[in-house]
């Protein structure tokens, strides 16, 4: 079930953020496919989940490990039960690894606004 969704733009890159509470891994892979669908010309999605006692997250090639972050969220916010997804569109301009992170991070913050 989708909870929230951001969209940000940090130097001509769109960063779409989506929480999801999740029940199962197969729902995990249902909602990826229907994000990945959704944005076919998307340069990278990372994501972040923890359900029950396993957690993991995916950086999908993108620079600096910012799926990481995103579970680091999920942790401090005591969300044991959610998946955090992060879509990027590249707008040219290179960010850098430090630049990546932070984007990525205030893209998975904007989500909590609405929780």
């Amino acid at each position: 079930m989708l909870i929230s969704k951001s969209t940000l733009t940090i130097k001509k890159s769109k960063f779409i953020g989506y929480l999801y509470k999740i029940e199962n891994e197969e729902q995990i892979q249902t909602i990826l496919k229907e994000i990945q669908k959704e944005n076919k010309k998307a340069r990278h999605i990372c994501l972040a989940y923890r359900l029950k006692s396993q957690e993991k997250f995916k950086n999908d090639q993108e620079v600096g490990s910012p799926a990481k972050i995103l579970l680091k969220l999920l942790q401090n916010n005591n969300l044991n039960t959610h998946l955090i997804i992060v879509v990027r569109y590249f707008g040219g301009i290179k960010l850098g690894q430090g630049g990546v992170q932070r984007a990525f991070k205030l893209a998975a913050l904007e989500l909590f606004k609405y929780k």
